[in-house]
């Protein structure tokens, strides 16, 4: 855990330290010497083992491998005099008091006044680190409970000891903001804090129906998986993620801390789990758990099949398939709260199940505040950040009715924790409430609603609409003002696909920006940023064999991204999450980019048969050769077969740093690591354009290409790579169309230069011609109906 705690400071290009123990085998007489460029020493050997293991995780720890040179490692016992000139000191050692206090006895004697230390402990009550400690020791320490992986979990648990300065806490709350992208949440310094004191008696309640309502694992993965707005983890699955052994022992740990809780009988495992145990059936640690995956062909199953485990032979059967009618007409609700609502409701085992979980756990939750948390948006945060969950608890709660749940519990004999109550003898009936998009929580302390405070930096489409600040709509996207001249186009398609309403809204949005506005923000805060083009509205075309239509709609496109590349006024892109194809091209024709770190780029048109053209090719060719330095030794083919490599494999970027190295973003492009702030970010960046005099280029006409020679050595390059089995035949006819287009059209004896123009016509000839094969067809097909591509 330290060392991915440490790759995440990394990957915000923060230098740090990373310390562990001496092995025993590296005696007294071994290097006590840093790592040299060489390799590690043997006194350094464990550090080195665990940024090696940060390096190889997958997910990747690190944004891009060249990240790990800003990790130092070392020893304790050799190495504690670099913590001099450390700003912060977070302890991650084993959950054992002891062990940890004897290391900040060690720590303190080189920490200089005013460093900052923290515990990432989950278990061990804050206070109780810190006690014997010098005053300036406890008062610049705290509790960071980082979440696994720490890269890619929002939650940072900000714990405060008795002693601890405000200022300490306001200060790392702000660098975890900030600097390292993370949701910050203050918690009380009670066991297991917010998100796994919920998180855990939420899981506990749910293998409780297992035990005693006769639900299948398959059953509960499927109501505590995506329907609920859970990720598809679920239950079952998050645990063999985790390790069961892992998990008995968090229970354990609460079971002694809680004596007085009131649901202490929850915190006990069921009798299976020591079946489970005995055989090693932990999860996948030891290859099996509650679920197993086939490795070969046999008596056992098909490989790659998933079996799941007989709770009471603990031998593994054939996965069963649940069918739950209520959930197929869930599903098309795509609100989860609705959605969660519409299922408490169900008659039969599906409401049941969620009316006694969700039921308990609101319960719990409310009496909770104010022993974990003072209020309950950090424990919906917590939640959100912590467990991926769409909805918080409360959220939840507020969808389902405060009323429905205390009549259930009125039925159960059941007593309404004091908030309830508090909220209605306040004639409350939600939790949260919302006007003119000012948004206020219900607070147990004052018995009244108390304003949610927007946060500095932060702007959200949602609650600027809620304010009237929608200009223009249609069925595909937005035009929202920011403020301060700056207007957003928003998408808001289904998956944010890039259809004719986006491109309208384009124009619109470029005509306020000649008539109103200053700068033009191109973002949203949906779920991914864009999966590209409607696939389906290209296939109807197809089928139908409307060829002047796809010319239309591709040479629609092209002339949107060429207006927003040379519009009269900047243009900030502002991607994230999954960004491909047509969303790409967007990126890349605007003035600068602000990208969220976890961004993944890629131009993927390949795996549907096609190439990318709303100008997505000539682009990248662009950049390419512009690259290109001025040596007369440098060969710009080098640079061209990157980007016939990126495009014609469909690569993917895994974070926005290694989407600058494959070129989807350029060395002016700057990157927002918290991706909440990334819309008020890229309208600061669009003000910044605008204060520095911006001015629109105009088309080019200078693009050199290459012509016949490159264009036969990418071909030569296809023919290698399918002979070796790398490229299906189709492949290699695709890419023979993007290499065209690369070399200029694959006409030119020498070569040549060509307009921007130029190259979109090849583009869009090139992808209408593709558009017409079976091969094509056959890939949009298999892509609409399975969500992956077709190797034909």
């Amino acid at each position: 855990m330290g060392a991915r705690i440490a790759a995440h400071f990394a990957n915000a290009t923060v230098p740090c330290v990373l310390l562990d123990i001496v092995p025993d085998e590296a005696g007294p007489g071994a290097q006590k010497t840093l790592p040299s460029a060489n390799g590690s020493k043997a006194r350094n050997r464990v550090a080195q083992a665990g940024l090696e293991a940060a390096l190889a995780s997958r997910p990747p720890s690190f944004f891009v491998p060249d990240a790990a040179r800003l990790v130092t490692v070392g020893n304790f016992e050799d190495h504690l005099n670099l913590i001099q000139d450390c700003d912060w000191v977070i302890e991650a050692v084993t959950e054992n008091r002891a062990i940890k206090q004897e290391l900040y006895q060690k720590v303190e004697q080189f920490r200089k006044p005013g460093t900052v230390i923290s515990s990432n402990t989950s278990g061990i009550s804050i206070g109780s680190l810190a006690e014997g400690m010098p005053e300036d020791f406890r008062r610049h320490f705290l509790g960071t409970h980082f979440f696994n992986p720490p890269r890619y979990m929002k939650l940072l648990e900000v714990i405060p000891a008795p002693d601890t300065l405000p200022e300490v806490v306001k200060a790392i709350s702000n660098f975890g903001d900030l600097a390292l992208g993370k949701g910050i949440v203050l918690a009380h310094d009670t066991p297991n804090f917010i998100a796994n004191r919920i998180g855990t008696f939420f899981m506990m309640d749910v293998l409780e129906r297992l035990v005693q309502d006769g639900y299948s694992i398959e059953e509960i993965d499927l109501l505590t998986g995506p329907v609920m707005g859970v990720p598809k983890s679920a239950t079952f699955r998050l645990l063999d993620l985790v390790g069961l052994d892992v998990m008995v022992h968090v229970v354990k740990n609460l079971s002694r801390a809680l004596p007085d809780d009131e649901r202490l009988d929850v915190f006990t495992m069921p009798e299976f789990v020591d079946g489970m145990l005995a055989r090693k059936l932990l999860g996948e640690k030891t290859g099996q758990g509650f679920y197993k995956k086939i490795g070969s062909k046999g008596p056992a199953g098909k490989s790659g099949e998933i079996q799941t485990l007989d709770l009471t032979s603990f031998e593994y059967r054939e996965r069963q398939k649940p069918k739950f009618p209520a959930l197929d007409v869930a599903r098309n609700i795509d609100d989860v709260g609705r959605r969660v609502a519409s299922l408490f409701d169900s008659p039969g085992r599906v409401g049941e199940f969620y009316r006694k979980v969700l039921g308990d756990t609101f319960h719990y939750s409310a009496n909770r505040i104010p022993e974990i948390s003072d209020d309950v948006a950090s424990i919906d945060n917590a939640m959100k950040w912590g467990f991926n969950w769409e909805a918080g608890v409360f959220e939840l709660w507020d969808a389902i009715g405060t009323e429905k749940i205390v009549r259930q519990w009125e039925k159960d004999n059941r007593a309404a924790p004091p908030l309830v109550q508090k909220l209605l003898r306040f004639d409350g009936k939600t939790f949260y409430v919302s006007e003119n998009g000012s948004k206020r929580v219900f607070d147990l302390a004052s018995g009244n609603y108390a304003p949610m405070e927007d946060s500095r930096g932060v702007l959200l489409l949602a609650v600027l609409k809620d304010r009237k600040k929608e200009i223009k709509r249609n069925a595909g996207a937005s035009l929202v003002d920011l403020g301060d001249g700056v207007v957003c186009l928003e998408f808001h398609s289904k998956m944010n696909t890039v259809g004719p309403d986006t491109v309208q809204m384009v124009h619109a949005a470029l005509k306020a920006l000649q008539e109103e506005f200053e700068a033009l923000v191109i973002g949203n805060q949906g779920a991914n940023f864009s999966v590209g083009a409607n696939l389906l509205l290209i296939l109807m075309a197809i089928e139908e064999g409307d060829w002047d239509e796809i010319h239309q709609m591709v040479r629609e496109f092209q002339n949107a991204n060429m207006a927003l590349k040379y519009a009269p006024k900047p243009v900030v892109c502002a991607p994230f999450g999954l960004v491909l194809g047509g969303g790409v091209e967007m990126a890349l024709h605007a003035a600068r980019v602000r990208a969220a770190a976890e961004t993944y780029m890629g131009l993927v048109e390949a795996g549907v048969g096609l190439i990318p053209a709303g100008g997505g090719t000539k682009e990248m060719l662009v950049r390419a050769l512009d690259a290109v330095p001025s040596d007369e030794e440098a060969d710009p083919l080098l640079y061209i077969k990157q980007v016939f490599l990126n495009i014609g494999m469909a690569k993917v970027s895994s974070s926005a740093e290694e989407a600058r190295r494959l070129g989807y973003l350029s060395a002016r492009d700057s990157v927002s690591m918290n991706r909440d702030r990334q819309i008020a970010d890229s309208k600061q960046v669009a003000l910044d354009l605008v204060k520095l005099g911006w001015r629109p280029g105009k088309p080019r006409d200078d693009v050199r290409v290459l012509g016949q020679e490159a264009f036969s050595k990418m071909k030569l390059a296809l023919h290698l790579m399918r002979r070796s089995e790398r490229i299906s035949d189709y492949d290699v006819v695709v890419a023979t169309e993007l290499a065209k287009i690369l070399s200029g059209g694959g006409e030119f004896t020498s070569p040549q230069q060509v307009s921007e123009q130029y190259l979109l016509d090849l583009e869009r000839e090139a992808f209408v011609s593709l558009a017409g094969r079976k091969g094509t067809h056959e890939r949009i097909q298999h892509m609409l109906k399975t969500g992956k591509p077709l190797r034909n």
